[in-house]
């Protein structure tokens, strides 16, 4: 039997420490994050739902620089309406605080309705409220244009929303069991739907994932898209500078002298 060395010479260590950011130490704790991440989306796939047909995709995203193009998405939905513009500059800092991105969408709430009859939506008994607002042959809805301005194309089946709400309830009791940290935004997803994450889904919603000594969803400062440790440092950086620079005398003047005593003297 063919031997591996890699199998065999099982040994060696690892330091693992969220400082400096995107430091060995740091990937080595952000691939922690990854593999909740997995067993996250193991568990939305796994949800209960209706009709016991798969309804669910999604997607993993994590980098430096996927994690930035998401949250520069979300400050350019935040300044479309002024009732967002608050909390979606404050979660767009919270993509920059996130290890991994976990995005999970329905494929069926805007395609596929449950034709149950249940009425959940609001509408008639008959689907019908869902039907007429959309391009419909045979019972098949026609899905091709993508061109609509809105951030949700509706009207979606309110059942199958559901089931997406089990699968990202069933992500989140995973990352509670796992003890990460992890938090449900309507406002990534539709950031991430925008950037084609979950192509197939009529909705998305992303469930950010850090493992970190602070959760970076909750307790957050006031005007966090302006006061929040990325800027903190930058301005400090900018303090410390003209600090060095307009000091006007040597060093060495800093020292405080010790005051002689007459015994010193003697």
């Amino acid at each position: 039997m063919k031997k591996y060395v890699e199998d065999l010479d099982f040994r060696g260590e690892e330091f693992v420490g969220e400082w400096t950011p995107w430091s060995p130490q740091d990937i080595r704790r952000k691939k922690g994050a990854l593999e909740a991440a997995r067993l996250m989306l193991n568990s939305a796939l796994t949800a209960p739902f209706a009709g016991g047909v798969p309804s669910i995709e999604a997607h993993i995203v994590y980098g430096q620089e996927e994690l930035e193009a998401v949250a520069r998405k979300v400050e350019e939905i935040a300044h479309t309406r002024e009732s967002w513009k608050e909390p979606f500059l404050y979660e767009a800092v919270m993509v920059r605080d996130s290890d991994v991105i976990l995005f999970i969408g329905n494929i069926r709430c805007h395609e596929t309705a449950l034709d149950a009859g249940c009425g959940l939506c609001g509408g008639g008994l008959d689907c019908s409220y869902f039907y007429d607002k959309k391009t419909h042959r045979y019972g098949l809805v026609d899905n091709t244009d993508r061109s609509s301005p809105r951030m949700v194309n509706g009207p979606l089946c309110t059942a199958r929303v559901g089931d997406l709400g089990y699968a990202v309830g069933s992500a989140l009791w995973t990352a509670h069991t796992l003890m990460v940290d992890a938090r449900p935004f309507a406002s990534i997803g539709m950031a991430g739907q925008k950037l084609g994450y979950c192509p197939n889904s009529g909705m998305v919603v992303a469930v950010p994932v850090g493992v970190k000594a602070k959760n970076p969803y909750v307790d957050v400062n006031v005007d966090y898209h302006l006061i929040n440790m990325d800027k903190v440092l930058d301005n400090t950086r900018k303090i410390y500078q003209t600090a060095r620079i307009i000091r006007g005398f040597d060093y060495r003047k800093w020292i405080p002298k010790p005051k002689k005593t007459e015994e010193g003297d003697k």
